[in-house]
């Protein structure tokens, strides 16, 4: 999940791709990551918003980070189920910062040793 978590980030780096593209590839992103902190924990969960609220227990994040990626979910859900998305470049630009902030996170919380 974290090396899901990885390539999807660099997916959302990319230029090429339109800022929607870019947009859902930072989701992904998170999500991957987010998922694999709470797999870790040996946890499942069967909504994908859960992922994001169960950061304050997982890597311990405070609100307000993981409350960006709930956020971001509630966009993405627009665009899944009502095709609608507007997304601006800061949008994506923090959402990409999060993004790396949660996959170093969870890689340090999946290092040996820790639990």
């Amino acid at each position: 999940m974290l090396q899901m978590a990885r390539t999807f980030l660099a997916d959302a780096q990319l230029k090429g791709p339109s800022l929607n593209g870019r947009f859902l590839a930072v989701y992904s992103a998170s999500h991957a990551a987010a998922l694999a902190a709470l797999r870790w924990h040996g946890y499942r969960s069967e909504h994908r918003f859960t992922v994001f609220q169960c950061l304050a227990h997982t890597v311990e994040w405070e609100a307000a980070r993981w409350r960006a990626l709930d956020l971001a979910h509630q966009k993405r859900n627009l665009a899944e189920y009502e095709g609608s998305l507007e997304v601006e470049e800061s949008t994506v630009a923090e959402l990409i910062a999060l993004a790396k902030e949660l996959i170093a996170d969870v890689a340090k919380l999946t290092q040996p040793g820790k639990k």
